[in-house]
């Protein structure tokens, strides 16, 4: 079984990215679990609360449920054309220390899909990921896209994923993305 820990960058509610994540959990193929996880309670980064205390326990918790796992689903809104600071501050925590960095990331596989009530897409937000990655020695997946515009046509006033169009390229993302982390799975325990 492929195991992937998928994140919402976003902490509101009702955010289109989360709803997106919990369509792609639905959309997972049966042989791949999609655990999900939050960062609402990751404080801001601080140096100095990182010296007196350590890594905060939430922080410390989504590194360990990463490190588990095979792959790592971000999804992500995309705010001022760029990356949520909420999101990459959960990110920037999961590296501390850096000692510690490579054991959560890398040679982990990550994909990026999004959702934005705008016309553009999240295609900004998801490229402005790609140093963060290579920083941290991910491997990202490039095999499907998916950037959700108008996000309020394509979730119902319930949050379900109602576009039939998003629906199937959501699909496809997700057999292609798990196929991919699980060959990487494959490469990494052999």
């Amino acid at each position: 079984m492929t195991t992937i820990v998928a994140i919402s960058g976003s902490l509101r509610a009702k955010s289109f990215n989360t709803l997106l994540l919990r369509a792609a959990v639905a959309a997972a193929p049966a042989d791949a679990t999609i655990e999900t996880a939050t960062i609402r309670d990751i404080p801001i980064y601080d140096g100095d609360l990182e010296a007196a205390q350590g890594i905060p326990p939430a922080a410390a918790a989504l590194k360990d449920r990463v490190a588990a796992a095979d792959g790592l689903l971000l999804v992500t809104p995309e705010y001022n054309n760029s990356i949520p600071g909420a999101f990459k501050n959960a990110i920037d925590w999961m590296s501390r220390p850096p000692a510690d960095a490579a054991r959560v990331f890398a040679g982990r596989v990550v994909g990026v899909i999004g959702a934005t009530p705008g016309i553009g897409g999240t295609g900004l937000a998801q490229a402005a990921w790609l140093p963060v990655f290579r920083t941290l020695g991910m491997l990202p997946f490039f095999g499907a896209r998916l950037q959700v515009a108008n996000a309020a046509k394509v979730f119902d006033d319930t949050g379900a994923l109602v576009d039939a169009t998003v629906r199937g390229l959501l699909e496809k993302y997700m057999t292609r993305f798990v196929q991919f982390v699980a060959q990487h799975k494959a490469v990494r325990t052999s």
